[in-house]
């Protein structure tokens, strides 16, 4: 295997065939996609020309076939790659940290098909799957930059975070009519999976106080980046040249999830699924059912004892005691 720059590899140049934009220098810190100049909303423009509306339908076909080519060479590259045993890893990431570039290629390659799983776990309406692919990129780029061997973890664990991190960014900005600054994207995600693991330990909706102090900001700081979260758009804009519709007129129900709700809600029920990983069986049986964290009703004590055949003050002990193991783990906001 070669050892050519990264942003010259193959695995890339795949990606962005005939695209405009390319992949970013992996050396470069996450940054906000678009500049401050450049992060506001435009209106767009409305015409009703028939050979416009055609062209326009022809430019989205041919950009869906050219995504699912690039998607298609990029799955032969990922296939042809095998995967690497844990003694491998740490000597790669040794040598990466030496500066040698044919081990960083090496082990980026090894785990394209990890960026492509949590990709498609990603996959929204309105994110082309290619894009989601390359944002993950970035983020197994920066995770190989970024492990560390003698922690004593997989690297697989290390780069999800980064791959997942990198891709909800994407969803997030690429599913906004107004894109937010990276560090804001942060913030709602931090703030978000904090509501998410209070409202598990208390069982009720927290207050902005409880989740301010959880995070260690100010309740009013707390509220702008919880509005920063939402369009804030009139559902009574006029939309047209005669001004006969609005906004609202165009806006998906009420019971349609956004791409930035997927994505969270991937985040949270992936972390959650980390955190209850270790816990014993027992333990997690106990706390899915008084939560509902399986999508059920949450259950009461006595409820739970009678479906595990256990008193309702054992269930009672068994999760105060998974609830203390889940406060020392802790979240981790970062590797």
């Amino acid at each position: 295997m070669g050892s050519l720059p990264l942003k010259d590899h193959p695995v890339f140049s795949t990606m962005n065939r005939g695209r405009a934009t390319s992949l970013p220098d992996s050396n470069r810190e996450f940054s906000s996609p678009l500049s401050e100049e450049e992060d506001e909303f435009t209106a767009p423009t409305l015409t009703f020309s028939d050979d416009l509306d055609e062209e326009k339908e022809s430019a989205s076909a041919l950009d869906a076939r050219e995504h699912e080519q690039q998607l298609r060479r990029y799955l032969g590259h990922s296939r042809s790659s095998r995967l690497l045993t844990a003694l491998e890893e740490v000597s790669l990431a040794r040598r990466v940290a030496r500066g040698d570039q044919q081990a960083k290629d090496m082990l980026i390659e090894s785990n394209l098909r990890l960026v492509i799983s949590v990709a498609r776990r990603y996959s929204v309406p309105g994110v082309a799957l290619a894009d989601l692919i390359q944002e993950g990129t970035i983020g197994l780029i920066r995770a190989v930059e970024k492990f560390d061997p003698d922690r004593g973890f997989r690297f697989s664990t290390y780069a999800t975070w980064w791959i997942r991190r990198s891709i909800a960014r994407a969803v997030i900005n690429q599913g906004r009519t107004i894109r937010i600054p990276v560090y804001v994207a942060d913030m709602i995600h931090k703030v978000s999976r904090t509501a998410g693991t209070l409202r598990q330990e208390l069982a009720r909706e927290p207050s902005l106080e409880e989740i301010a102090a959880a995070v260690s900001m100010a309740p009013e700081r707390v509220d702008e980046i919880l509005r920063a979260a939402a369009e804030p758009l009139s559902l009574e804009a006029p939309i047209g040249d005669r001004e006969s519709s609005q906004l609202g007129d165009f806006l998906q129900a009420q019971s349609t999830p956004t791409p930035s709700d997927v994505a969270m809600n991937l985040i949270r029920r992936e972390e959650l699924e980390g955190v209850l990983s270790q816990l014993s069986d027992r333990e997690r049986e106990v706390l899915s059912l008084r939560f509902g964290l399986e999508g059920d009703a949450p259950c009461t004590l006595e409820e739970v004892g009678q479906q595990l055949h256990v008193t309702r003050e054992r269930v009672r002990q068994i999760e105060l005691r998974a609830i203390k193991k889940l406060r020392r783990l802790g979240p981790q906001e970062k590797f």
